[in-house]
């Protein structure tokens, strides 16, 4: 008997010592969820697996953080793990910036100088509302490169549960897209048009700063173009994207010309275009108001060719941002945010990996664009909302339009596209014209495929200055709103030129089932009775039955 136990006991050991190493061999992760959420998409792997050395990633989510915190703690570990699991030399830990810390705030000036912003946190448990400060970020570090990421999502007027779902669906695009900043050796190039009026570099200051992780940047002037124009092409097909921020002086058709075989060569465009003059400031005059008139840039006919034209209307909009207005007089003046209903906020329509999860964007003074039939892809990336119309010019723009409510019943002609992405093989827009210049290798059938972005607001992409120096991108000083500009743009242009599919990550759809806090506090006793009491009544229950069976069984 003793020789029999002895035997199904080495059995046991050895079975339990061949899965150990069955289980090394064949290692293996399985992703139950719904959604698929902890399943790295292809560029995601792809990301981590040139590592030949240890990336540390700090993630400042740590010690007592707010339930929603905790929730997002447990979505980046696990997201992390995936990671780590496809390359060891990933590795992870989790910090509590403010832990044994005696200058707290001497913690928060240091964050705040490298990039950490925190974000205040409004907590409420059994009716009582705090305020906590959280800094949901990530450092990622390879040798002596390090990134941060974002993990906190923001968006207007969010739910704490779409804040933590657009959060959880923001990281694996945030992680991969700075394991693939680490790794980036040869930058594609940005070209920054100029000699048309476009904005001046410190209104870009913020844009070209942001992109310069990713991109390198230099400046072609479309000036030389009427003395050497074969020189300005061939400037110009030395860069990936050229970029035109808001021109405001006519195109010549020789510099059309230039950019359209550009173009036609593979160069990728994004055209930022205020079709009509009219500026906020130009209203702070004795009257209060100006006229806005059409802006010519000798750009229809080009555009026309690639399926799109730029009307020269103002878009009206009654989901709008608000500017500022001072009233009084001296020390007695008061700052007052007021309806703007030239300013549209424009939503996200979440259908691509360009605006998917963004925060709103604000225009200022935008046109509508009609997309045109042609052979061409065109995705409508933004419009204004149903209740907007345009107006037509030349009108008169005064600040009195403030004081004067908005009829509802005029506003029945919205969702005009402000932002279209045309892709395909493009045709010249030169093709069977008389060409303005000579231009060598020229090309008018069909291009590789190719990408253009038209935006219908030059300044979408104008970052304001406070004291001289450029703020970032995106936020409004006046009522310190923060808007999604800035990501817009920086997806946009990683669109273009990403040839990894890095950005399409960035179409993962995860949804976070969260308790709801309503139906807690109103059931919180039921079950706390269900949880500790019920479990105490079957106990009892058991050692009576139990007690009686047993004293039945053996009182013969």
């Amino acid at each position: 008997m003793k020789k029999d136990t002895l035997l199904s006991t080495a059995k046991a050991l050895a079975v339990l010592i061949l899965l150990n190493v069955l289980g090394n061999l064949f290692y293996d992760r399985l992703d139950l969820t719904e959604d698929k959420r902890y399943t790295l998409s292809e560029p995601g792997v792809n990301s981590v697996l040139d590592f030949e050395k240890p990336v540390i990633i700090d993630v400042l989510l740590d010690g007592n953080l707010p339930s929603e915190f905790v929730k997002l703690k447990i979505e980046t570990q696990q997201l992390l793990a995936e990671f780590a699991s496809k390359n060891k030399n990933i590795k992870f830990n989790f910090l509590d910036p403010l832990a044994n810390v005696e200058d707290t705030d001497a913690v928060f000036a240091q964050l705040q100088r490298i990039g950490l912003k925190p974000a205040n946190v409004t907590v409420e448990e059994n009716g009582k509302v705090s305020q906590e400060i959280v800094f949901p970020w990530a450092m990622v570090n390879y040798g002596e490169k390090t990134v941060k990421v974002s993990l906190l999502k923001n968006t207007l007027g969010a739910s704490q549960e779409e804040r933590i779902n657009n959060s959880v669906q923001h990281l694996e695009y945030g992680f991969a897209d700075a394991f693939s900043k680490l790794k980036l050796v040869d930058k594609k190039s940005v070209a920054v048009i100029k000699g048309n009026g476009e904005l001046d570099d410190i209104y870009l200051a913020d844009y070209l700063s942001s992109i310069r992780e990713y991109y390198n940047i230099g400046a072609i002037t479309m000036d030389s173009v009427a003395s050497s124009p074969q020189k300005v092409l061939d400037q110009l097909k030395n860069y990936d994207l050229a970029l035109i921020a808001k021109p405001t002086e006519r195109f010549t058709d020789d510099e059309k010309y230039v950019l359209d075989q550009y173009i036609m060569n593979g160069g990728k465009s994004i055209w930022l275009i205020d079709k009509v003059a009219m500026e906020l400031d130009s209203l702070f005059n004795e009257t209060g108001s100006n006229l806005a008139i059409q802006r010519d840039l000798n750009l229809d006919d080009f555009f026309f060719k690639y399926g799109v034209r730029i009307n020269p209307v103002l878009v009206n909009d009654m989901y709008f941002t608000q500017i500022v207005l001072a009233s009084g007089e001296g020390n007695d003046s008061q700052f007052n945010p007021l309806p703007w209903y030239f300013n549209p906020m424009v939503f996200s329509k979440n259908d691509h990996p360009i605006n998917n999860n963004l925060e709103a964007l604000r225009m200022q003074f935008a046109n509508s664009i009609d997309t045109l039939p042609n052979t061409y892809d065109k995705t409508v990336l933004y419009s204004s909302s149903p209740l907007s119309k345009t107006v037509g010019i030349p009108t008169k723009i005064s600040l009195d339009i403030i004081n004067i409510p908005p009829k509802k019943e005029s506003y029945t002609n919205g969702n005009k596209p402000l932002a279209v992405l045309i892709e395909g093989r493009f045709v010249s827009a030169f093709k069977n014209r008389i060409k303005p210049v000579q231009l060598k290798g020229v090309k008018e059938e069909s291009s590789i495929e190719n990408k253009m972005l038209v935006v219908a607001d030059g300044d979408v992409i104008k970052n304001q200055i406070k004291n001289g120096q450029p703020l970032e991108l995106g936020y409004d000083k006046w009522t310190n709103n923060f808007f999604g500009n800035k990501e817009f743009l920086m997806n946009s242009i990683n669109y273009l030129l990403d040839d990894t599919g890095l950005i399409n990550i960035r179409n993962k759809r995860v949804a976070i089932p969260l308790l709801d806090t309503k139906k807690i506090e109103n059931q919180k006793t039921k079950w706390q009775l269900v949880n500790i009491g019920l479990p105490l009544v079957l106990t009892v229950l058991f050692g009576l039955a139990f007690n009686y069976i047993r004293k039945k069984k053996y009182s013969k």
